[in-house]
């Protein structure tokens, strides 16, 4: 069943939309502050997410990275409203080229399209206030977060989602994830803008409560590694069995993954870190 619904955060102003309500990754929130648009939706939401746009001028587009859920609508905006997405310097190129988009997350978010997207600027505001871009790869190569210090609110693109983790994608990397996240946990903020878990109150706490998880979940993998464990009785014993969630995706998102790439985690460098 598909889902639409608006709400307003202190003067953010928010809507909610997915072709289906099959828990938090399968939904989408775009948010507007200030006539700022952060993250298009996916395509095959464009019904719900065109009068959102069109109610209030738009002024300015920021993407956070390139993934269809985020970057969807951004040539439909663009043709709409005249306003060119701004976006970090990865993401342009992905963006021009195309990319592909496995068949389940086609079924969920629809297609991307091609987009001309320009280099996020040197001083980003929305309205007067300052906008800081923090580069924070791992889920995805180019994503990138928008911290309003003023504010003390975190656009989180992807890297927050849930304090604990279950399944990864295999092109995501929990070392690289990991250092993003201590970066970020380096910024005061006390608000997280979550693009599929919506807005989460004490959201520095609940960013390093993930962070903590995940170098702990390494810990316990590499210790039953030097076991002499194979990886999928590492998996089960520490995450239970594939579901079919990993089935459906081909075990493109699935249990395995998150342990494989806690394995490659440095914990001797973490630690000194």
């Amino acid at each position: 069943m598909s889902v639409r619904e608006t709400f307003n955060y202190q003067g953010l102003e928010a809507i909610r939309v997915g072709r289906l309500n099959m828990g938090v990754n399968t939904t989408f929130v775009v948010y507007r502050l200030n006539g700022t648009v952060i993250d298009t939706g996916p395509s095959n939401q464009w019904k719900y997410v065109k009068p959102f746009i069109e109610n209030t001028p738009l002024k300015q587009l920021l993407l956070t990275h390139h993934h269809e859920d985020h970057s969807g609508n951004a040539g439909a905006i663009q043709k709409l409203t005249g306003v060119q997405a701004f976006a970090p310097d990865l993401t342009i190129g992905i963006l021009k080229k195309g990319f592909r988009i496995p068949p389940m997350q086609k079924l969920f978010w629809g297609t991307a399209g091609k987009a001309e997207v320009a280099p996020l600027p040197e001083d980003i505001r929305i309205g007067t206030e300052e906008v800081q871009p923090l580069f924070s790869p791992g889920h995805a190569k180019d994503m990138t977060c928008y911290l309003l210090p003023e504010r003390g609110w975190l656009f989180s693109a992807d890297l927050y989602i849930a304090n604990y983790l279950k399944f990864l994608r295999i092109d995501e990397d929990i070392p690289i994830l990991l250092n993003s996240i201590k970066s970020v946990l380096e910024h005061s903020f006390e608000v997280i803008l979550c693009p599929h878990r919506g807005v989460v109150e004490n959201g520095w706490q609940q960013l390093k409560q993930k962070y903590e998880f995940l170098l702990n979940l390494s810990a316990e993998a590499q210790q039953l590694d030097q076991q002499g464990l194979p990886l999928e009785q590492i998996s089960e014993r520490l995450l239970g069995k594939e579901g079919l969630v990993s089935i459906l995706t081909g075990h493109n998102f699935c249990k395995r993954n998150l342990i494989a790439s806690c394995l490659k985690v440095d914990l001797d460098t973490m630690a000194r870190s």
